[in-house]
């Protein structure tokens, strides 16, 4: 390291705790930032539409009645994954 590489970061600690400070708003304009354009990204105008489709067409929808074993083996798939997250 030469003299001018220490001129380059010997630089007072005000200076130092300047820049880490700037660093660490723009760190967090940066996540606020990005957790807004996700929540514009998870948003559906047509969402609320979407849920009332089933409503007006019950007899459309199915029930467990519809596939009979499909409670219990879905309820097994569910207890198979838990277990296997548990295990990692």
């Amino acid at each position: 390291m030469t003299a001018a590489d220490m001129e380059r970061v010997d630089v007072p600690l005000a200076d130092l705790i300047a820049r880490v400070d700037a660093l660490t708003e723009l760190k967090r304009a940066h996540m606020a930032a990005g957790l807004l354009a996700e929540d514009r990204h998870q948003y559906d105008p047509a969402d609320a539409l979407f849920a009332q489709l089933p409503c007006p067409h019950p007899e459309a929808c199915s029930t467990s009645d519809d596939y009979p074993g499909f409670d219990a083996w879905i309820t097994q798939q569910q207890n198979l994954n838990t277990a296997a997250r548990r295990t990692r």
